[in-house]
């Protein structure tokens, strides 16, 4: 699992994400929590700049704006975490996501499927099925229905 350090959030042992780059945002959760519910800071915005990023090479930043454009705004990744009531553990949650987010949009592209046939047997097997089911539709329909 990616760990964060004082240096930065480990996303994989090639890249690492300096805490520099960055930016925690705090604000009041919504929902239950009881009388501190108003009171403290809990929730978390954790924003990273993909665009500005000075840790990644031309092909990760390719690889994140391609797979994660949707979430990117003006090229900043933001996550938020409020599912905890203490901002420490929110702020673990967000930087776990964060760094699982990055870690999936960065690895490389998984082997290209190969085109197969379907085998004689099986197709067959689905056109027997096929007639099968017909008939027996086909023998619904001449019977004479319950009603009558």
């Amino acid at each position: 699992m990616p760990s964060p350090t004082r240096a930065g959030l480990v996303v994989s042992p090639s890249l690492t994400i300096p805490r520099a780059e960055l930016t925690e945002r705090f604000s009041r959760s919504s929902g239950p929590g009881g009388q501190g519910v108003n009171t403290t800071d809990s929730r978390v915005e954790l924003s990273w700049d993909v665009e500005r990023s000075a840790v990644l090479s031309r092909v990760q930043r390719e690889r994140i704006v391609a797979r994660t454009g949707h979430r990117l705004v003006d090229g900043v990744l933001t996550v938020t975490a409020s599912e905890h009531r203490e901002q420490r553990r929110n702020r673990d949650a967000a930087t776990h996501r964060l760094a699982a987010l990055v870690a999936d949009a960065v690895a490389p592209p998984g082997p290209a499927r190969r085109a197969t046939r379907r085998t004689r047997g099986s197709q067959e097997r689905r056109l027997k099925a096929k007639k099968q089911r017909s008939a027996t539709k086909r023998m619904r329909s001449s019977r004479p229905s319950r009603d009558e």
